[in-house]
């Protein structure tokens, strides 16, 4: 009889970080005698699939293990807001140790109790900072009424709106497409996929405005992970815990590559002490206190400390 088939998708190209890990995941299994054929499509919107079908088809089981950015879920998990707080992680090791421990539990339960999706990892998705076509930005003042893409998150929208641009969402798919097209003269992404979307050939500015630290979700179907035997979850978790520890290293790396290969394209990088961080910060200040105050205690000290 042949072995049941299991799924793996994600939504960025081979070469990024997230996609990397997803193939290290598939790997690791492969390698290990789990009971499970296995089926790897690293890029669903080359398909022309939206990134949120892909999330719908894990948590309905027709696929098993996919990656998302916590943003994607947090209008379903409210304490995922946590995580969408702006301009309040300054270090990523401090984040992942707290996503390592009782933080991380806490949402992970969170995620079990509002969805059909167990977290099986957080993963590294890089320090946001924002580029634009127009000029470059220093200041609030300069966001004042440009559009800006960004994802599908009510709290990403509200600080960016607080900042003065004019949020516009897309998926993933179509992220190249509007900034080809002058839809939106602005983005928001970790530096790595500005790179692997080869959006420095549409924005020649770039500010590090470090305003979000991006999270990933690796996660699975509930149901699907609690009915794999003892031995079956432990080669997952293994799995899991060999591509997560790559996955974060590659992902500290590739913010020094991204800067390097960005200035040999001669794009125009703003650092953050070229920046008016502080003013940014103070424009969001509102933002960052109404979101705090809907957060449960115990997850704030936990993760934030």
């Amino acid at each position: 009889m042949q072995p049941p088939l299991v799924r793996l998708a994600g939504y960025q190209r081979d070469e990024s970080v997230l996609s990397q890990a997803l193939q290290t995941v598939c790997e690791a299994l492969r390698e290990r005698d789990w009971g499970f054929d296995l089926e790897l499509q690293t890029d669903v919107t080359a398909a022309q699939e939206k990134a949120s079908e892909l999330f719908n088809s894990v948590e309905v089981g027709q696929r098993q293990l996919c990656y998302m950015a916590s943003g994607y879920l947090s209008a379903r998990v409210a304490e995922l807001a946590v995580l969408d707080l702006p301009f309040s992680i300054a270090e990523r090791t401090a984040a992942l140790k707290a996503l390592d421990g009782p933080a991380g539990q806490f949402l992970s339960d969170a995620v079990a109790r509002h969805t059909g999706l167990q977290v099986l990892a957080f993963w590294d998705n890089g320090f946001r900072h924002v580029t634009n076509a127009v000029h470059p930005i220093v200041h609030p003042a300069d966001c004042q009424g440009m559009v800006i893409r960004t994802l599908d998150s009510a709290h990403y929208r509200d600080a960016l709106s607080a900042l003065g641009f004019i949020p516009m969402t897309t998926d993933v798919k179509d992220l190249v497409r509007v900034l080809r097209d002058g839809v939106v003269q602005a983005q928001e992404n970790p530096l790595t996929n500005f790179l692997n979307f080869s959006l420095w050939h549409h924005h020649p500015f770039v500010s590090l405005t470090h305003h979000n630290f991006g999270v990933v979700l690796f996660v699975c179907p509930r149901n699907w992970y609690l009915e794999l035997s003892e031995m079956q979850r432990t080669c997952l978790q293994e799995a899991v815990a060999l591509a997560t520890q790559a996955q974060r290293a590659q992902a500290a790396l590739e913010d020094h590559r991204a800067l390097a290969e960005l200035t040999q394209h001669g794009i125009a990088v703003l650092n953050q002490t070229q920046i008016d961080r502080p003013a940014m910060h103070e424009a969001t200040r509102t933002v960052r206190e109404r979101q705090l105050k809907l957060l449960p205690s115990q997850l704030i000290d936990a993760y934030l400390g």
